[in-house]
Formats: C-alpha cells, structure tokens, sequence
C-alpha cells in the first residue's frame, strides 16, 4: 500500500470499559518525537466501547488528530472485529508508521493486521527512531534470545508496522485537549465475528502485581537463594511503597510466580527506583528494566554487569545490605 500522509498513528488499546491501557499513551511520546521529524501529523486510534475519556486522553498526551470507532462489538477485543476496523481505517487514510501495544491483544492484532496489509511487523519493540529523509522507521527489538539488539527497517512497504513493550517509554506531559476528533462509523455484523467470549478468568490475586505502573521496585535474582531469600526484599518493597520482581532465574527456579518477571521474556519496566539484588545484569533482564530513573544494584561479585548500569553500586551479601538499607529508610520516614 502506498501512504498517502507522512501521519504517524498510535492504536490506543481499550479495556472492556473503555479505559486506556496504558502503553497506548506511552506511545505517544515516541510518536510526537517521530511525527515532528518526519513532518507529519501523531494520530491515536481509539476502538472500544465508551470511548469519550481515552479519546480526551489522547488529545491531552499529545495526538493531533484522535480517531474513534465505537460499538457495542468492540467491548471486548476479538481479532477479527478490530483487524477489520483497523485496515478500514489504514485503507481509507494511508498513514506512513502504526505502532501498537505488544500487549497480549497487541501481539495478536499487530502480526495479522500487517499480513492483511501485506507489510511487514517488527515485534516486541524497545527503542525507536526514525531517519528524517526517508521516513524509515528504525525498530529496535532483541534479537538471538536477547544476547543482543537488533535494529530493523521497513523502506519498502507501507505501513510500517511495529508492536512496542509496555514500560519502554515514559507517558507525555498532560497538555491541552486540542486534538481534531474524527469519528467513523464502522461496524462487524455478529457472524463476521468467528469467536465468542465465554469467560473470563482473573489471574490469581496473590499473582497480581502491577509492576508496569510501579515507582518503585525491589528485584530479586538468583542470589536470593530460595523463596524465602526474598522476604527481606517484600519488606523493603513494603516500606518504600513498591512492588516485588524477579529475573527470569528466580522464576524458573520456582521461587516466585511469572507475573513478577522483568526482562525480555516478562515485563519491561522503567519505575522512579530500581533495586537488584542479587541480579547479575544479563542482557535479557537488562532489556526490561535499562529504562528506570535510578537503579541500585546490590551484590557479592563486584564485576557483575548489573554494576554497568547502575546509578548507585553497594558490593556487599543482599541479606546484609537490604534490611539495613530497609531500617535506615524506616528511621528517616518516620
């Protein structure tokens, strides 16, 4: 397909009601950086039900342009109801860039909206950039199992395509809402729709943990030892209003479900704080969590990689340094 704008667009995934998740307003930071110079307009595509609010949402984060599709059959996502609306809109108005969430619908929408429009996909995105001139997009993702980064472009076909790891990017300053709304009228009749919701099962609540909305938190590696090894990690977590991760050692070792998991394989993060303990600094956990405002490493091997990124380095047993560092801040809190 030819692009027919320079327009840069942002699918804006919606909660079944109607709220933004949040990678979609994320994008838009990168989006604005993108559209500006490539010279083209940053456009958030809203589909959902009950909509107004996270349109609002993507004029005030920044989209010039916010086109809605609404109904009743975009309540709860299914492939085929919103790859369809999806290519309407992207046949009708020919963007150069869609980027899109690579959330768990993300990553099932991205791969077939792009086969249907005969593009390619660059999947699971942790850094872009794009080239003034030609418009490429430059997605950077990892690559042989995370042991190391690969950029990749798209220069002859458009759309370019690409799924971006929730937690990459900060959201935008809230500004004005003063984005052009466009509403399309677009409907998928009940038997275009080939698939049912029939329930669903929430995660278990000891599982939940919200470590892509988190501030703060306090991760535990292989050094922990064992399940109980991150024990004095929940209390530090506790004390400075966190949440507990993981590296992806501590959780096939058992010691802590998969929903805590940073790194190439669970959640990509970037809170306020960042506390490793025990963590060694492998590129697959780096992946996950490069992008947080400070990091605090904490471990016995004084060459662990971890140390490279670190904003602050204490060489020392975990079991030592985090419940002293937990009573130090509990005496200046109180």
């Amino acid at each position: 397909m030819e692009a027919k704008t320079k327009d840069l667009w942002v699918f804006i995934e919606t909660n079944e009601d109607g709220s933004p998740q949040r990678v979609g307003l994320e994008l838009l930071n990168p989006g604005r950086m993108m559209a500006d110079k490539q010279g083209g307009k940053l456009v958030g595509v809203v589909i959902g039900n009950n909509i107004a609010d996270t349109a609002k949402q993507a004029s005030i984060y920044g989209a010039d342009t916010v086109i809605c599709v609404e109904g009743a059959e975009y309540q709860h996502y299914t492939t085929d109801a919103y790859v369809k609306a999806l290519y309407h809109l992207i046949t009708k108005y020919a963007p150069t860039t869609v980027m899109i969430g690579a959330t768990n619908n993300g990553r099932d929408l991205g791969p077939r909206l792009s086969a249907r429009l005969q593009t390619g996909l660059t999947a699971d995105c942790t850094s872009l950039d794009i080239d003034e001139e030609t418009g490429n997009v430059a997605w950077t993702r990892p690559a042989f199992g995370g042991n190391l980064m690969a950029t990749i472009m798209c220069p002859d076909h458009r759309p370019q395509c690409g799924t971006v790891r929730p937690g990459v990017f900060k959201r935008p300053e809230a500004g004005e809402d003063k984005a052009e709304y466009i509403k399309e009228e677009f409907h998928v009749a009940p038997e275009e729709i080939r698939t049912t919701l029939v329930e669903v099962v929430k995660e278990a609540a000891g599982e939940l943990v919200d470590l892509e909305g988190a501030e703060v938190i306090v991760a535990g590696g292989r050094g922990v030892g064992g399940p109980e090894g991150f024990e004095p990690l929940k209390e530090l977590a506790e004390t400075l209003g966190g949440v507990v991760g993981a590296s992806r050692a501590a959780v096939d070792a058992g010691w802590i479900p998969h929903a805590h998991q940073v790194g190439q394989t669970g959640k990509t993060v970037g809170p306020k704080i960042y506390v490793a303990a025990g963590i060694s600094g492998a590129i697959q956990h780096v992946a996950g969590m490069s992008s947080s405002k400070y990091i605090i490493a904490v471990n016995k091997d004084e060459d662990a990689a971890i140390f490279n990124i670190a904003d602050y380095g204490i060489v020392g047993d975990l079991f030592e340094v985090i419940p002293a560092l937990n009573a130090e801040i509990k005496k200046l809190k109180a």
